[in-house]
């Protein structure tokens, strides 16, 4: 099996009320459930934004130089993401639409290159 970086940006998702966040929280919640139900769950947080950012890190002659700001110049912060270990990508497609049908916001799929579960590389032809 393979594992699946889900995904959504922070800056996709138009602005929330409290209730409307409780209601995708749930829903997200329930898909989640679904995936550990399913054996295929590995992580997630749905938690994350620009505020959660501690600090950012770059290499000069080097070493590493921590800054508090500025962050990567870009405008995109990512919101979320969950990991999931599935077979193919059809099952990781067939997730991330579960979440962005629950949430209602945009999902990106990544795979982990020549990754698998036990972290051993994949053979390549």
């Amino acid at each position: 099996m393979a594992e699946y970086l889900i995904t959504f940006n922070d800056e996709w998702v138009p602005d929330q009320t409290e209730e409307d966040l409780r209601t995708k929280s749930a829903g997200g919640r329930a898909v989640i459930a679904e995936m550990e139900e399913a054996g295929i769950f590995i992580f997630s947080n749905g938690a994350l934004d620009a505020s959660t950012a501690i600090c950012s890190v770059e290499a000069k002659d080097g070493e590493p130089i921590f800054s508090d700001g500025p962050y990567a110049e870009t405008k995109e912060h990512l919101g979320g993401f969950a990991v999931i270990d599935v077979p193919d990508d059809e099952t990781a497609r067939y997730w991330a639409g579960r979440l962005a049908v629950v949430l209602n916001w945009p999902q990106e799929v990544h795979r982990f290159p020549n990754h698998e579960r036990n972290n051993q590389p994949t053979e390549t032809a």
